[in-house]
């Protein structure tokens, strides 16, 4: 069994606390993963507005969001100035580099990814992308060849303004294997990766998930006969949630499954890549659309 692992990490706090965490754990495990980094300004307090809408209100009250990802996270961008996390947190990408990780872009601003890409198109998803791969090479000393769209937020223009950069892969969906997505009525340039399985806080609290019985339903849920990818974030399973994910790896490795970066889930010939589409959906336990394999 497989299982690629993607990281996701969002924010400042989970740039600092989070990802060193992570590699040490992956690396006594001997295994790998892929980070998604944002590097830009960290504005996502400014999601705060959102408690007024009740699916974002349950979500955050379901995971207890104050205690799993800090009041630092929360009030960024609104009491505190939004922190820029590549300038100031480098290093800590650059050890997650020579950790021997896979490094790609996630975002500039998470935030304004997620409030602002269905109004600003091709040209605000270029623009973000731009300042965030020129940010992640200047860490680096290489341009990322991969991205993962925020909150898997990502349509057709998004896809579109991806081809200006030298991705292998995207990760911006929800589905079920990996596929070239269709833009614009012909298959795209840059295959897509997509999450197969829920994250933790979709799943928390809903349905009888509990911290206690997370990873026996998580690992209820893999597929032995394709490739899984998990979605985990520095925010909570390099923090708060480490010693479940640590127990999560250990179970997943005696079974014999294999955790791997997403790239190693790609087809040797591209020509084997079933051609498909995105589209937007709604998602159990998440608010608003997300991007998902049709």
């Amino acid at each position: 069994m497989i299982i690629g692992l993607k990281i996701d990490v969002d924010t400042f706090s989970g740039t600092r606390d989070g990802v060193i965490p992570l590699c040490r754990l992956l690396e006594e495990k001997g295994t790998r993963g892929s980070f998604f980094f944002s590097v830009g300004p960290d504005n996502m307090g400014r999601h705060l507005w959102r408690l007024l809408k009740p699916a974002f209100l349950a979500k955050m009250l379901r995971s207890n969001a104050a205690s799993l990802y800090g009041w630092d996270i929360i009030l960024c961008g609104t009491v505190i100035p939004g922190p820029q996390i590549g300038k100031k947190l480098g290093h800590v990408i650059h050890e997650a580099a020579q950790s021997g990780h896979e490094i790609g872009l996630h975002a500039w601003d998470h935030h304004a990814w997620q409030s602002r890409l269905e109004q600003g198109g091709r040209a605000f998803a270029e623009s973000e992308l731009r300042k965030g791969v020129e940010r992640l090479t200047e860490i680096t000393g290489q341009c990322p060849t991969c991205s993962a769209a925020p909150a898997w937020k990502c349509d057709e223009d998004t896809l579109l303004a991806k081809e200006a950069f030298p991705f292998r892969y995207n990760s911006d969906c929800r589905g079920e294997g990996v596929f070239q997505p269709q833009v614009k009525g012909r298959p795209g340039q840059q295959p897509q990766i997509p999450s197969t399985l829920p994250t933790y806080d979709e799943l928390i609290g809903r349905n009888g998930i509990t911290h206690e019985n997370y990873n026996q339903h998580l690992i209820s849920l893999l597929n032995p006969d394709r490739p899984n990818v998990l979605t985990i974030h520095a925010e909570a399973e390099g923090r708060s949630c480490l010693p479940l994910f640590r127990q999560f790896v250990e179970k997943v490795q005696s079974m014999g499954a294999r955790i791997v970066p997403l790239s190693d889930l790609l087809p040797p010939d591209p020509k084997n890549i079933p051609v498909g589409r995105i589209e937007a959906k709604t998602f159990p336990g998440r608010e608003g659309w997300m991007a998902v394999q049709a």
